[in-house]
């Protein structure tokens, strides 16, 4: 079993919580994942890893109330606990020194974000945050994020807080000011794929992590393949980074929607009983 030992709530749907896992955070590097179940009826979901502390012993998760098991989950408290928590899953993200990296973040992507930014920092990297929200009140660790940033930047849909519009629209003046060497962007499909977009244009390396639908995060099922540069990859063994101008992001968001009526079915029948 394994501890919940902090929680927090972000926002009004969105959750901090640090779980007692001292195996897991001996191991956890940024970029990688768990699968953690509830209880033994429970289904299987990934979580990014927003943070590891190997002293304490702990893993870090935020995650977004959507779904019957992360509404589940969001119910939990402190002293409650999980029956498997499994991990480090996935390739750890590539850290080394590429110059001047900009790091886009949207709604929830911002969490995995994190631990890659610091990384990123420490290995000696000039580091741009832009960080994505529908409004000011959504945006997550703007304060952690801004201590490893050379210059943070936030874009909302309303304008409540930064520029008004889109995190791409910052993006595309940040590389009208500065060489760019790397972009790392984790958020909503439809993000990443415009970021890719816009890199691409000018042949900067560009990398997104994808978190499509996982079962057993070995590779086995295949319910998490993905089309990179026209082959099939599995997200959970192969990934979860990969190169952002590869990525069949149309298949991916079809791919995604598969199981949308059947979650919400699940969700109306856990509030009747």
């Amino acid at each position: 079993m394994y501890e919940i030992i902090e929680k927090k709530l972000l926002s009004d749907s969105v959750k901090l919580m640090k779980i007692k896992a001292p195996l897991v955070a001996q191991k956890a590097l940024p970029g990688q994942f768990i699968i953690l179940r509830i209880d033994e009826k429970g289904e299987r979901i990934p979580l990014t890893i927003a943070d590891s502390d190997s002293k304490e012993g702990s893993i870090t998760i935020i995650f977004l109330e959507v779904g019957k098991t992360t509404k589940q989950l969001g119910a939990l408290n402190v002293g409650d606990s999980i029956e498997n928590f499994a991990g480090p899953l996935g390739m750890p993200s590539e850290v080394k020194k590429y110059g001047t990296v900009v790091c886009v973040g949207g709604g929830v992507g911002i969490a995995p974000l994190y631990p890659i930014i610091k990384a990123l920092k420490q290995g000696g990297n000039r580091v741009i945050s832009i960080l994505g929200a529908k409004t000011a009140d959504l945006l997550l660790l703007e304060k952690e994020i801004h201590v490893f940033s050379d210059e943070s930047y936030i874009a909302t849909d309303d304008g409540s807080k930064g520029h008004k519009g889109f995190v791409s629209e910052v993006l595309q003046q940040v590389i009208d000011r500065h060489k760019v060497d790397m972009v790392m962007a984790i958020g909503p499909i439809i993000m990443m794929k415009v970021v890719s977009t816009l890199t691409k244009k000018y042949n900067i390396k560009t990398l997104v992590s994808l978190n499509p639908i996982m079962v057993d995060g070995t590779g086995m099922c295949g319910g998490c393949r993905v089309s990179i540069d026209g082959k099939t990859k599995f997200a959970c063994v192969d990934g979860p980074e990969f190169d952002g101008h590869k990525v069949d992001y149309d298949n991916l968001m079809l791919r995604n929607r598969r199981f949308v009526h059947a979650e919400g079915e699940a969700c109306r029948l856990a509030d009747v009983q």
